[in-house]
């Protein structure tokens, strides 16, 4: 489980393809190296990925098939940077919302509007299914950061970033049309799809 607050940026080194699957090592910033181990849980633009080597600060991860097609790790090159969360702890601070590191599809970056002390993004999803999961003031996970939706309109969302989260994650050097990972709230999911069903079965 994650919280949505990236702890840093780290660069790819190397990938590795095989068949249907791919190895992709990044360079672990120094902080967060204390106590992982093979087996460790890490987000990587808010997907869960399992670490499957460590060599120094060179820790390797394994990415299916399914990964590969769902999110945009699949599009990253050696010498591009990922947004990193490791797996919360018990009894630590919960500065975000509940993540599981489940992207359920991508969207696109379709309009960016710059303020002096803020930048809104607006976030195209490919099908009007998925719009009904994301409702104002709602949680939503953005390449892995917890982040509150501030406006929706038929197929698109908005969120405003602080400059906090410019500085620390890599959302701020999006351009128009880049592909972003998209997590939906699962309590948000939860209620949609037991009302839904509720009133199919009323309407039986």
């Amino acid at each position: 489980m994650f919280t949505g607050i990236v702890q840093g940026i780290a660069q790819i080194t190397a990938i590795i393809e095989k068949s249907n699957f791919r190895t992709h090592t990044i360079k672990m910033p120094p902080e967060m190296l204390d106590s992982l181990e093979i087996g460790a849980s890490v987000a990587h633009n808010g997907v869960c990925l399992t670490v499957t080597e460590i060599q120094d600060d060179l820790v390797s991860f394994d990415l299916m098939q399914a990964t590969l097609n769902i999110t945009n790790l699949g599009l990253l090159q050696v010498g591009d940077w990922v947004n990193i969360e490791r797996a919360m702890k018990l009894n630590s601070e919960i500065g975000g919302h509940i993540l599981s590191g489940h992207v359920y599809c991508m969207a696109t970056l379709e309009q960016i509007i710059s303020h002096e002390n803020n930048r809104q993004l607006w976030f195209k999803l490919p099908d009007t299914n998925v719009m009904k999961y994301i409702l104002t003031k709602g949680f939503i996970a953005v390449d892995g950061i917890s982040l509150t939706v501030g406006e929706v309109k038929a197929q698109s969302f908005c969120v405003n970033l602080i400059p906090e989260t410019l500085n620390r994650t890599l959302i701020g050097q999006k351009q128009i049309n880049d592909p972003v990972n998209i997590e939906i709230d699962p309590q948000t999911q939860a209620i949609v799809d037991t009302v839904e069903r509720y009133l199919s079965q009323r309407s039986l």
